[in-house]
């Protein structure tokens, strides 16, 4: 039979939704996650525009194909899916192997629309990266999503593409890996652009404002004071926004005014790396990235650690890549303690290994445990700072292999379960490099790790110039601030004189170009709140307020001067009753 479980219905679109548990339309998950299952869940949405989603009547809607021997099978407990027999390995008539796959079904699509796609897979023996593949009307074949599937129990694959042109479209599941792939519980589900933008607001709303309620009371008589004002100052916003600093800010009054005027958080773009700070072997130089702490300090700015070490053969230094275990060993060592040891305590997170999904340059020297040991070592010296694996590609391309979702849990697992780390502060970086976003695969991507309930961030923001860059960095933004389980999100945006990576915000001028307006509209709507308020006749005043430090100051024409009550507003704070005693 299928599994049911207890759900808490909240808004339109799934969010939280993890892999290996299953949520419904109008819900979030808020049960432990499951890796692998018996029988798999019934499908999300009912299956949506899914025939017979869960082969209950057969293989009637659904196709091979090839010449491929298919039929439908039952489990002991009488659940049934799709099964095909010897499509793994054969050949083209060219004489190539083609992939394997499973069964399709032909579905309508409507051009501008958000689906979402969800199934269960199983393979036949051992294990294999199994893909979603959305054939669109207009031919063009799209990766929808993929999972490592394993014989023996069921994989929940999650994802989803957009349409951009209407008629009949493809859904099947394949596989570079000679395996036969079985299916069950499919579902494509349709969402106009204004539902799915009115969900991920709707989000917004309820993840990072709260109604808090105050009650204003003399402090002669304890009485409420009725009609009393209440002037409201947003002292700091409580969702971390950031970008990236260079350099150059330390020589340019107006860029620095620019950047600290507008941002929270900040990550240093290369002064904090190792190929920085000892370009040249035993000459460390600290003095770029102290300057740089020392300013974001003076701003209230906090500051991201990136990164101790990178993964990437490639972004060695000259001195570093000859050398042999022994003394890469004493390299590593010498640098770990000197980076970590100077800044601990200074910086809120560490992107520990960067892109130890798509690199091994460690681990190819110290073996697969090296990562593990690493983030080991950063822990012992620095027990405040939140751990990073720091990634791209996870929610930006559902097509690399490398960094899909199930693969970044296996390596976050492998991490923590690694011994002496079960204690670590560990986090999850998404870099987010995006250049034409799929958004129901992001959200289906966040929906994944967020089962390891660890803090999220979205480390790199940036979109690639185009005629969409503006629209698209708006969506992207909104995406994360409205999914739950996001912590922060940091623009990959530093300012050069000569140009920057991929995204300018402001000019040479540090006047801001269209990306840097949409962030500024969005970093004053994510601040908006009443600016003053009265409490009725019971001393009472409610106020529906974006998260953050606030001075509340209460004044009375009985009462002389003001009282000022400094409180923080968070996702707690609606639990239960504020008193201000105004004082006489």
């Amino acid at each position: 039979m299928k599994v049911q479980r207890e759900k808490l219905v909240l808004s339109l679109l799934c969010v939280a939704s993890l892999q290996g548990c299953m949520v419904h339309s109008v819900e979030y998950d808020h049960t432990a996650s499951i890796e692998c299952l018996g029988d798999p869940m019934k499908p999300l949405y009912n299956g949506g525009i899914i025939q017979n989603a869960e082969f209950n009547s057969g293989l009637m809607g659904w196709s091979t194909h090839r010449n491929i021997k298919t039929g439908v099978r039952s489990s002991p407990s009488g659940n049934k899916f799709a099964v095909v027999r010897g499509a793994g390995g054969t050949l083209s008539s060219s004489g190539n192997v083609l992939p394997s796959q499973s069964v399709y079904q032909r579905v309508r699509m409507q051009r501008d629309t958000h689906y979402s796609l969800s199934a269960w897979l199983q393979v036949h023996a051992g294990s294999a990266h199994v893909k979603a593949v959305v054939k669109a009307p207009h031919g063009e074949r799209i990766i929808a999503g993929s999972v490592v599937a394993q014989s023996g129990c069921w994989s929940m694959l999650k994802g989803g593409m957009t349409a951009s042109s209407s008629g009949h479209g493809e859904i099947y599941f394949e596989s570079d890996a000679p395996v036969d792939i079985w299916v069950d519980s499919v579902s494509l589900q349709p969402f106009s652009f204004d539902e799915w933008d009115a969900h991920a607001r709707r989000s917004a709303n309820a993840t990072r404002r709260s109604t808090i309620r105050f009650v204003a009371k003399s402090a002669h008589d304890d009485k409420p004071m009725a009609n009393a004002t209440v002037i409201i100052e947003l002292l700091r916003a409580g969702f971390p926004f950031g970008n990236t600093m260079t350099k150059e800010i330390l020589n340019l009054p107006a860029y620095e005014k620019w950047f600290t005027s507008r941002f929270t958080v900040a990550t240093f773009e290369n002064e904090m790396k190792w190929y920085s700070t000892e370009w040249n072997q035993n000459q460390e130089d600290y003095r770029i990235p102290d300057a740089m702490l020392k300013l974001a300090n003076k701003h209230g700015i906090r500051v991201r650690g990136h990164n101790v070490f990178w993964d990437d053969q490639n972004s060695q230094i000259r001195w570093v890549r000859p050398m042999n275990t022994d003394q890469l060993k004493a390299a590593m060592q010498k640098r770990l303690k000197s980076v970590v040891s100077r800044y601990a305590g200074k910086v809120i997170h560490w992107d520990v290994v960067n892109e130890n999904l798509h690199f091994n340059f460690f681990e190819g020297k110290f073996g697969p445990t090296a990562s593990a040991q690493i983030y080991n070592q950063v822990g012992q010296i620095d027990h405040s700072a939140i751990l990073f694996m720091n990634e791209f590609n996870t929610l930006e391309q559902p097509g690399d292999p490398n960094p899909v979702p199930s693969k970044y849990v296996d390596k976050m697992t492998q991490i923590r379960s690694y011994p002496g780390n079960g204690g670590l502060k560990l986090g999850v970086g998404l870099e987010s490099h995006f250049s034409t976003p799929n958004f129901p695969y992001m959200r289906s991507a966040l929906d994944t790790l967020a089962k390891l309930k660890l803090p999220m961030w979205l480390t790199e923001v940036d979109v690639v110039k185009g005629p969409n860059q503006v629209k698209f960095l708006e969506q992207v933004l909104r995406e994360g601030y409205g999914h739950p389980s996001v912590n922060g999100m940091i623009m990959w945006a530093a300012w050069h004189a000569n140009g920057c990576y991929v995204m300018c915000l402001t000019d040479n001028n540090f006047k801001n170009l269209p990306v840097g307006n949409v962030v500024d509209k969005l970093i004053a709507e994510w601040k908006t709140h009443s600016k003053a308020a009265t409490t009725d006749e019971n001393g009472i005043v409610e106020l529906n307020l974006p998260h953050g430090e606030y001075n509340f100051t209460v004044t009375h024409p009985s009462v002389m001067g003001a009282t000022i009550r400094t409180m923080t507003v968070d996702a707690a704070s609606s639990a239960s009753e504020h008193t201000i005693t105004v004082r006489v």
